[in-house]
């Protein structure tokens, strides 16, 4: 058995302004704060002789090596997302940047709010355009029942309210 694996579902390149925000101040902050501090660092354990065993170059080397390919992921990201300014014309269904509140079978009510792939924070009930509850949801109308397919099995929601910030 190998171990190799087919690469992954390319995200959808949607994304709200605010999350391009966010990920534009990400992109400066390790560009022109964080990889300008370790830089020197780098420059100064390469300095103190010996690589092979200063555990300082291998950290910094290391450090530099995890923030060169975030700052290469961020940057094509950037090129690829399209940033999504302006409500639907429909605002009575579920589509991309919408707030939504779902009632399941127990009468437990979810909120979310679905977003790009690269803003998901499930602290705040932000959710991907990709993940299976928002592809269930996209075109539905208030009082529409969605079935959900999940790793548990399939749930039933009923979809109370929609409204976009």
């Amino acid at each position: 058995m190998s171990r190799w694996r087919p690469p992954p579902d390319k995200s959808s390149p949607y994304i709200t302004p605010e999350g391009e925000r966010a990920l534009r101040a990400e992109l400066k902050e390790l560009w022109l704060l964080r990889r300008q501090d370790v830089v020197p660092a780098l420059r100064a354990a390469a300095a103190e002789g010996d690589r092979s065993e200063n555990a300082e170059y291998i950290y910094r080397k290391k450090q530099l090596a995890q923030m060169d390919r975030r700052i290469r992921y961020l940057s094509r990201r950037l090129d690829e997302v399209q940033v999504v300014h302006a409500r639907p014309p429909r605002q009575d269904r579920v589509f991309f940047g919408a707030r939504v509140t779902l009632e399941d079978a127990a009468g437990e009510l979810r909120n979310y709010r679905i977003v790009g792939a690269d803003e998901i924070d499930a602290a705040q009930g932000w959710i991907s355009v990709d993940s299976p509850v928002a592809r269930a949801l996209l075109g539905r109308e208030i009082d529409d029942a969605v079935t959900v397919q999940l790793p548990e099995g399939p749930v039933e929601y009923v979809l109370l309210e929609i409204a976009y910030p």
